[in-house]
């Protein structure tokens, strides 16, 4: 079994440099009633992050990688609506925000820090609040088998309609598809979650 600190990402961020913002972050914020303060966690390259500065949003963008938070600086430029810095995802704590993005970057915890931070997620959403999210299926190659990986963490169908209770569900789509990833090919099961925070929750 392989573990998430052998990644090698400073080199995935060469891979895919140059890559469009996800449909995750494009659907959310069309979603979202107007701009305003945006978490992007596990920002990455900094690709979802940009796509949020140049329509009006304030962002926070937290990554474990400094070699992230450098590139996610420079792609913004001097905005002076960005604010990176390094974090552990499994040691975060939210602030309030009206959009929280987290685009293939929480099944990269284990399953205990999840389990801290997805209700701290929730509690974060202001009013009206979007929360965009990739989360990993049970079926993910990556979950069991001679191509396990350990620290992260994986639901079910039924376990992912368990953490949307209380939210309004505004778009949950279930993939499962063979093809890279920078391990190399795999089978992937993922479910895109756009949800938002009732006014009275």
């Amino acid at each position: 079994m392989s573990s998430t600190a052998e990644a090698d990402w400073a080199e995935y961020y060469r891979k895919v440099q140059g890559r469009s913002a996800r449909e995750l972050v494009l659907e959310a914020a069309a979603l979202a009633e107007k701009p305003g303060s945006a978490l992007d966690l596990g920002c990455g390259d900094g690709a979802e992050t940009l796509y949020l500065l140049e329509r009006g949003w304030s962002v926070t963008a937290v990554d474990l990688e400094p070699a992230a938070i450098d590139l996610t600086r420079q792609r913004a430029g001097e905005s002076a609506e960005l604010n990176a810095y390094v974090a552990d995802l499994a040691k975060y704590s939210p602030e309030p925000a009206d959009l929280i993005l987290a685009s293939v970057s929480l099944p990269f915890i284990p399953e205990e820090a999840f389990n801290r931070l997805w209700p701290q997620l929730v509690a974060a959403l202001n009013p009206h609040g979007i929360l965009a999210v990739h989360l990993f299926g049970d079926r993910d190659s990556w979950a069991r088998g001679e191509a396990a990986v350990a620290g992260m963490t994986f639901h079910s169908r039924a376990e992912v309609e368990q953490l949307l209770t209380g939210l309004d569900v505004l778009d949950l789509q279930e993939h499962e598809f063979d093809g890279p990833s920078g391990r190399g090919p795999k089978h992937w099961h993922r479910y895109d979650i756009i949800a938002r925070r009732p006014a009275a929750n």
